[in-house]
């Protein structure tokens, strides 16, 4: 396998390829608390518990697993 460098077949001239990192945190905390926060701005709530946000979190991964599911079946 002459010529064949880092890349493998028909990859061309690249680099040794780099490891991704893996991230400790889940995606769903990717849904910041300012986030939540705008949502519930945008449906007219004033204040809101500082227990709501992981809450809303759990609901918003139960509707999204929803949405995947029926849209992959």
């Amino acid at each position: 396998m002459v010529g064949q460098g880092k890349g493998g077949k028909g990859m061309g001239k690249v680099g040794a390829k780099r490891h991704s990192r893996k991230s400790n945190k889940a995606s769903i905390e990717g849904i910041t608390k300012p986030a939540i926060r705008r949502l519930a701005r945008r449906g007219g709530v004033k204040r809101t518990s500082s227990f709501i946000y992981d809450d809303t979190r759990a609901v918003l991964k139960n509707f999204l697993e929803n949405v995947v599911k029926d849209a992959v079946t």
